[in-house]
């Protein structure tokens, strides 16, 4: 058996006026159905031991969390390591309900841009307000940072978790790394 290993393979740049790094291994579960259906929040808040985020937000707790990605689906986030066992739990616990669960671990990959001028580095590269007023801990967006899709919360005050493709891990790390080069500061936030 092969031993599995994020995308960047532990990638780190804490040269410029941000830390970008890879986060790591995370398990990650799309559950797509009807949110207001009991069982399908059930399957979401039972493996994690959180409670469901309100419209564009994320509610996590380390490794453990639900990010609400749309209307009809959230991302169940647990460690990677457990993502068989919770995804089982998960199944079991919607039934028969209408209901769509699967692992996408494999096929995303979870930045972490941390610093004092975090925010300011993603809104170089992201079409999305960031001013301390109008995104504060615990909001999500999904949107495009550069030319790719993404997504990104802020756990906490001056650091982002993202989500991409994993195919396009190492663009998103190298555009990052590019708006966070030293003397890059633009003063805004």
């Amino acid at each position: 058996m092969s031993n599995p290993i994020s995308a960047l393979n532990q990638a780190s740049d804490a040269a410029g006026i941000a830390t970008v790094a890879d986060a790591g291994l995370q398990g990650m579960i799309t559950l797509r159905g009807d949110l207001s259906v009991a069982k399908v929040k059930k399957a979401a808040t039972s493996v994690t031991k959180v409670a469901l985020p309100e419209t564009g937000q994320a509610n996590t707790d380390g490794a453990h969390g639900i990010v609400w990605m749309s209307p009809d689906e959230l991302m169940v986030l647990c460690p990677y390591d457990a993502v068989a066992d919770t995804l089982a739990a998960m199944h079991k616990t919607l039934g028969t309900t209408h209901a769509l669960a699967v692992d996408v671990s494999d096929a995303r990959a979870c930045l972490r841009l941390s610093g004092a001028h975090a925010r300011e580095v993603l809104a170089k590269v992201a079409p999305v307000d960031l001013r301390p007023a109008a995104f504060t801990a615990g909001m999500f967006r999904r949107t495009r940072i550069a030319q790719i899709p993404a997504a990104f919360w802020m756990p906490e005050e001056g650091v982002f978790q993202i989500i991409c493709f994993r195919s396009n891990a190492q663009y998103l790390f190298d555009v990052l790394t590019v708006a966070a080069q030293p003397g890059s500061e633009v003063g805004h936030f």
